[in-house]
């Protein structure tokens, strides 16, 4: 998965600058049955010669990932189709199980060592006769980035932490600056943008009507004379935004510039989306 960052920069509003396998028998559906067995295996794991020194957390299954056996085309797509964005995926077919029972040891016999690839998160399987597939996929998004309002402060102490010391971007040097305060408005304008780049499915400073993040920033009501815009698009965590834009030498003067007193930050996603996940964050000054 591709990552892309963007920096720009305002001096003014209008400037720019083993278990049993089958322990649960509440669980209906061989499907079920199948991932459950997988998921014992993950946690005991036995008879593969790349075994993980520690127990495996368990897949999760989701229905995104329950292709049509004998799907066409790339793996990647359809699962962006079926609203699914994916940093690493692997399908795995396995003929003539009757059961989910006879799948498990076909899968366990020739394919251990994906079973126990620590790097996926979520399955899906789906069946026909005696075929069965499965899907084993890593999300672009973390699990956790389900709160707009957490990760806004997540990204305002990582901001934070960044600007207590000091720092080379690129060239120019910065000292620790003055920490940032939370400013709503800032907030809305960012989150706003996210969603727009996310929705529409583009990446850019200003959006398809022309309007640029000084306009979005008065539009949310900041009434600032200065205003910087930091983006990025596919990191799956505010901290690999985060680390991507410090990396940058324009995102990373943003971060720094002792000018901005105060910030505001979002994200969004969208599976059928380039990038799967879009962030923004806006610096302004009074």
């Amino acid at each position: 998965m591709r990552q892309t960052a963007l920096a720009l920069r305002f001096t003014s509003l209008c400037l720019l600058t083993s278990l049993p396998l089958f322990a649960n028998p509440a669980h209906a559906g061989a499907e079920r049955e199948l991932v459950d067995a997988i998921n014992d295996y993950r946690a005991h794991p036995r008879g593969c010669e790349r075994r993980p020194s520690q127990r495996l957390a368990p897949l999760a299954l989701k229905s995104s990932l329950a292709l049509p056996v004998g799907y066409g085309g790339g793996l990647r797509e359809r699962l962006k189709d079926s609203g699914y964005q994916a940093v690493s995926v692997r399908s795995i077919r396995v003929v003539g199980a009757q059961d989910a029972e006879e799948a498990f040891d076909l899968l366990q016999s020739d394919h251990c060592a994906a079973l126990l690839d620590s790097q996926y998160a979520d399955v899906g399987v789906s069946r026909r006769r005696g075929e069965w597939q499965v899907v084993m996929a890593q999300p672009v998004m973390d699990r956790q980035l389900n709160d707009t309002r957490n990760v806004g402060k997540t990204l305002l102490a990582q901001v934070n932490a960044a600007r207590s010391k000091p720092r080379l971007c690129g060239r120019q040097r910065f000292a620790a600056a003055r920490p940032l305060a939370w400013n709503a408005s800032l907030g809305a304008a960012a989150q706003g943008h996210s969603k727009a780049m996310a929705y529409g499915n583009y990446f850019a400073h200003r959006d398809p009507d022309g309007d640029t993040a000084a306009d979005r920033a008065r539009a949310a009501g900041f009434r600032g004379r200065q205003i910087g815009e930091n983006i990025a698009a596919g990191q799956g965590s505010p901290g690999k935004a985060m680390a991507g834009w410090l990396a940058s030498p324009g995102h990373c003067a943003n971060l720094m510039n002792p000018m901005f007193t105060q910030v505001g930050a979002g994200f969004a996603t969208e599976a059928r989306s380039d990038q799967g996940v879009y962030w923004t964050m806006m610096f302004g000054a009074p």
